[in-house]
């Protein structure tokens, strides 16, 4: 059954695979922020409730390991009525003796046997539990990382664009206001081109 965190994960990955490129690069995307943040926001919002959920699953080791000392505990009960019963009903002791250690015997070794497996069981239970949970939380710390990257290449992109605006916009300014030598000769320029005037931001 999917996990919460993985449903998330999906649509976090299928939304960055879904995201356009940016003009002339075929490696970085273009991201709404409002989208990505709310994504993150249900993913730490669920992160906790999935971490406390395999953590029952790792308390349950214990719950095995009892049940199964419980089953134990059991059966040398039956074992030693079976053991007193056959010493009252055999008129020879020291057959009575020998019966009933086989059988405190076989109980014990039974006993032992479901201990053993009931440990094998709630170790995997445990083991497993902690490995997804840690494979959950990598993932989300991978992905926190791409975004936390992306999020800061498109800020450095966006300031570099900025910066080549404001050097336009600074160039446009000193053409508008040109040195009184060449006012006259700019004037004439504009009258006869009249086409190729204005200003342009590239």
């Amino acid at each position: 059954m999917t996990s919460q965190i993985e449903a998330l994960i999906d649509e976090i990955e299928e939304y960055i695979s879904n995201c356009k490129y940016m003009t002339l690069s075929n490696t970085k995307i273009i991201v709404n922020k409002d989208e990505i943040d709310e994504l993150l926001r249900e993913l730490r919002m669920k992160t906790p409730e999935e971490i406390q959920r395999y953590q029952k699953l790792i308390s349950q080791r214990e719950t095995i390991l009892a049940d199964a000392k419980k089953k134990a505990d059991d059966l040398i009960n039956k074992a030693t009525i079976q053991t007193n019963q056959l010493v009252n009903e055999h008129e020879i002791m020291q057959q009575a003796y020998a019966k009933a250690n086989e059988v405190v015997t076989m109980a014990t070794k039974q006993a032992q046997e479901v201990l053993d497996r009931a440990t094998i069981e709630a170790n995997q239970v445990r083991a497993s539990a902690m490995q997804y949970t840690d494979d959950l939380l990598a993932n989300l710390e991978e992905i926190i990382t791409q975004a936390s990257s992306l999020a800061t290449s498109n800020y450095n992109e966006l300031i570099g664009n900025l910066n080549s605006c404001n050097g336009v916009i600074k160039a446009n300014r000193t053409e508008l206001n040109p040195s009184e030598d060449d006012g006259i000769e700019s004037i004439s320029l504009g009258n006869e081109e009249p086409d190729g005037g204005g200003l342009k931001l590239n």
